[in-house]
């Protein structure tokens, strides 16, 4: 009857995932600059029927590797090209994540169902997690191939060597190919330190790390085996940009998120809310049943230290590179959930509770003042009904917290992917108008069946090619560029992006509308320069 039950409200929260997934795709647009770049990668390799080297506006696009495209193109071929399949893929590895965790639970407590049973609200209620199962980007993905690797090294731990380290090398494989050799520092850590977790590590040493280096080696060939193709038909400085690029010209790269070692450090109560701030999980983990003997927690702690260890020596820093952390956090959370020695406390929800006022008081104040935040003069125009439905969250909260551990962790759970649906029926929508690359799009796309040139003056991150279905690429011109340019096509337009609207006069865009705080323009070559030479 429990096992019934528990089956039960699991899938009450697939189906509250799923309308939070429906109320995305169908609520609001590719957000540019990232998901709408990355759709448009996809677009042009379908578009010239090279799935080998991604292409971005004409040009080969070595910044990632292409199991992103090919998963979009996969999805295209079944359905035909659409805006929603894209927009789709993260909620699909959101879902094989929390298959993954199951079934990786499972293995680190093979006697014991309720050590892992609360590991998927965990992560379905984690705040990072949330914000991330939507977005077109290759974070979940590459959590995906994480787990893959991660039940590898589980279960040659457990004896299954050759099924686990085949598990592993595909894991590494996969990863490289979802976002480059990073897969191997969420991987050879907890990897390298088995050891310390598992008996097998201990007691055959140099099998197991040999066994680590094979499985290394197969991830490698599985790269390769799209590497090498892709660098040879993609030509030499592809070719160099992947090999030195996705190596060591990331330490390079890097030192534009440049962050101190301890910028996690302060970060991790928000990026794990609201579980870091409910004191019923500290209470669990400090229980005498939650013990860190046990190899499976040891695996946990392994995984989420030295990974985060690694991350913070690491120069650049961003909050998403934490994603593929999150189903061990969750895990590790549950487990000590679920080892409560005694009944809830019902002042324990007070802190999350007051957590969920804290983003309808900022985005009322917000509102109220945008010149605070530097945001655009149309944020008063948002409307205050979703931050009264965030802050019901607290009476809620409160009163179930007379309620078992159990009822308040699904709570906190169904409270957070509440929230997000709320700000994606409520806020996003609004938002949505001044950031929909679409209409511009549209318009681009039909100058483009005309046969006018088209280039835009200044850095492009080809938010226009995948919406509007544009055949052709945009030329891209700095200032010095434009005369010749506009010279040698004397019908051609120019897209320029301004931070105020044109106020008017003698010489008009032909084209005008807001875009994410700012005005994107369509001028006619000539009367851009002449604009331009007037301002001077």
């Amino acid at each position: 009857m429990q096992a019934r039950a528990r089956d039960r409200w699991f899938a009450a929260l697939l189906l509250l995932w799923g309308a939070f997934a429906v109320a995305s795709i169908w609520l609001r647009p590719l957000w540019p600059v990232d998901e709408t770049r990355y759709a448009s990668v996809a677009w042009e390799m379908w578009r010239r029927g090279d799935f080998l080297v991604p292409y971005i506006n004409g040009e080969p696009y070595s910044h990632k590797p292409p199991l992103l495209f090919w998963l979009m193109h996969l999805g295209w071929a079944v359905f035909g090209v659409t805006d929603w399949w894209p927009r789709l893929v993260a909620p699909l590895c959101a879902l094989g994540v929390l298959a993954l965790q199951q079934r990786l639970a499972r293995r680190l407590w093979p006697n014991d169902a309720d050590s892992g049973a609360l590991a998927p609200w965990v992560l379905c209620g984690t705040l990072l997690f949330a914000a991330m199962a939507t977005l077109t980007m290759f974070d979940l993905l590459l959590a995906l191939c994480v787990m893959i690797g991660m039940i590898g090294v589980v279960r040659a731990a457990h004896g299954e060597h050759r099924v686990g380290w085949l598990w592993l090398g595909a894991g590494i494989g996969l990863g490289v190919l979802a976002k480059g050799p990073v897969i191997l520092l969420h991987l050879l850590p907890v990897a390298l330190a088995a050891p310390w977790w598992a008996p097998a590590a201990r007691t055959a040493p140099a099998r197991w790390y040999a066994s680590v280096a094979a499985a290394v080696l197969l991830g490698a060939a599985i790269a390769l085996a799209w590497a090498l193709p892709a660098g040879y038909f993609g030509g030499e400085a592809y070719r160099r940009a992947i090999f030195w690029g996705q190596t060591a010209g990331r330490v390079s790269e890097s030192f534009a998120h440049r962050a101190p070692v301890w910028y996690y450090l302060p970060l991790l109560p928000v990026i794990l809310f609201p579980w870091l701030v409910w004191p019923a999980l500290w209470r669990g983990l400090r229980a005498g049943s939650f013990s860190v003997r046990d190899p499976g927690n040891r695996f946990l702690i392994a995984w989420l230290a030295l990974t985060l260890v690694a991350f913070s020596l690491v120069s650049g820093k961003q909050v998403k590179y934490l994603v593929p952390l999150l189903p061990a956090f969750a895990l590790l959370a549950g487990n000590a959930l679920a080892r409560m020695p005694a009944p809830a406390r019902r002042r324990e929800m007070l802190l999350p509770a007051c957590g969920f006022l804290a983003l309808p008081a900022l985005f009322a104040y917000a509102r109220a003042n945008p010149a605070a935040f530097a945001f655009p003069p149309w944020a008063s125009e948002l409307p205050l009904w979703p931050a009264a439905a965030l802050a019901l969250a607290l009476p809620v909260l409160v009163w179930l917290g007379r309620r078992s551990t159990v009822v308040q962790a699904r709570a906190l759970a169904f409270a957070v992917c509440g929230a997000f649906i709320v700000i994606g029926a409520g806020i996003v929508p609004a938002i949505a108008v001044y950031a929909d690359p679409r209409p511009a799009a549209a318009h681009l796309a039909d100058l483009q069946r005309r046969g006018t040139p088209l280039a835009h003056l200044g850095k492009y991150h080809a938010q226009y090619n995948f919406v509007g279905r544009l055949e052709q690429s945009i030329e891209i011109l700095d200032n010095p560029e434009l005369a010749p340019w506009v010279a040698a096509h004397p019908a051609g337009q120019v897209i320029v992006v301004e931070r105020n609207r044109h106020a008017g006069g003698e010489r008009r865009p032909e084209y005008e509308t807001p875009f994410r705080g700012a005005w994107i323009q369509l001028w006619r070559g000539e009367a851009l320069l002449l604009e331009r030479g007037a301002a001077r």
